[in-house]
């Protein structure tokens, strides 16, 4: 699924407004030591070994919290972040001349509290699955004036008129696990998209497809999350050399600002040079120590690094850090400070 950590801001709301985009020069700007994007501190375990390379290394001031407004530090547009116009231009190459919408395959269920949101994204859906759940969906979004494009199996997009007005919407990851109806478009202006919301369950419920996931063990696609939406940027600026991950998004953001990501692969990220960003940010504790440990702790013995955590805490390990020997995880309290 998309990247949903606890920590959360809403897409259309981050506006870096400390940063002036038409000042940054990448090619007068020095590179800064390889970041590392990591997950949310608390969910390292005091045993991991990670940990013994914080305990060694100097604490920053925090940085941003959560994966939009991290991907918002990395990368400025001029008008907050338009997720669905730049992963559809991605992943279709014709999101110029439209204003979109994230509309994400999501599944949501019922308790005593009200409706909420379990999963977006990566639901395990084939692209004739897609094909299949949108089908009845089109009209309803047609009489509204939209287009539903299915532009991958996990990431479906709406084509709107450049000037349709839009509400705030809630990015996945700030309302996974809550009640739906906290972050549905409120008010007036919302009205019409609580109903065409509502209609778009009802039905996704009724789809047979879904009674055919049940009988597999798979959760229903019984909604779409919509948010991120905008126009493409003219531009998007950037001080990193270079980007080394799988993330769609994240993909988008360096392609519009001249650079290519390179796929997360043992190879790639041991050629990681000063400058650039490796993300990781997506990925458990457990396959980061299982599958990645070894690359980053090579990465700390021949070059400074910078660990950045989707929690905001941030650290810089340096080469000659590793002396501090004298440095000792403390087990009982996760690290010491």
């Amino acid at each position: 699924m998309h990247k949903t950590s606890p920590d959360s801001m809403k897409p259309d709301s981050i506006k870096p407004d400390s940063i002036r985009p038409d000042s940054i020069r990448p090619d007068s700007i020095r590179p800064g030591p390889l970041e590392v994007w990591l997950p949310e501190l608390s969910r390292f375990e005091p045993a991991h070994p990670l940990r013994s390379l914080l305990v060694r290394a100097d604490r920053l001031d925090d940085g941003a919290k959560g994966y939009l407004a991290g991907l918002a530090t990395y990368f400025v547009c001029p008008h907050g972040l338009p997720a669905a116009a730049l992963t559809r231009d991605l992943l279709a190459g014709d999101a110029a001349d439209a204003s979109w919408l994230c509309a994400d395959p999501a599944w949501v269920q019922p308790d005593l509290n009200g409706v909420r949101l379990l999963a977006c994204g990566q639901l395990q859906l084939s692209m004739d699955e897609a094909q299949a759940l949108a089908k009845p969906l089109k009209p309803v979004f047609g009489d509204a004036g939209m287009i539903l494009e299915v532009s991958s199996p996990d990431r479906w997009h709406l084509r709107l008129a450049p000037d349709t007005p839009l509400p705030e919407f809630a990015s996945p990851e700030q309302a996974l696990g809550e009640d739906l109806f906290q972050h549905l478009p409120q008010g007036t202006e919302g009205r019409r998209w609580r109903v065409l919301i509502n209609e778009v369950q009802v039905l996704l419920h009724q789809h047979p497809l879904n009674t055919e996931r049940r009988e597999r063990g798979l959760p229903p696609i019984n909604s779409l999350w919509l948010w991120g939406g905008g126009r493409l940027p003219s531009r998007v600026h950037t001080t990193l050399a270079g980007v080394i991950g799988d993330d769609v998004l994240l993909g988008a953001l360096a392609r519009h600002a001249g650079l290519k990501m390179r796929q997360r692969t043992l190879a790639s990220v041991a050629a990681a040079k000063p400058g650039e960003l490796i993300d990781l940010q997506d990925l458990p504790p457990e396959a980061i120590e299982a599958s990645w440990w070894q690359s980053v702790q090579a990465l700390a013995q021949g070059q400074s690094l910078q660990l950045c955590f989707a929690s905001g805490e941030r650290w810089l390990h340096r080469r000659w850090h590793r002396m501090r020997f004298w440095r000792r995880p403390n087990l009982n309290k996760g690290m010491q400070r």
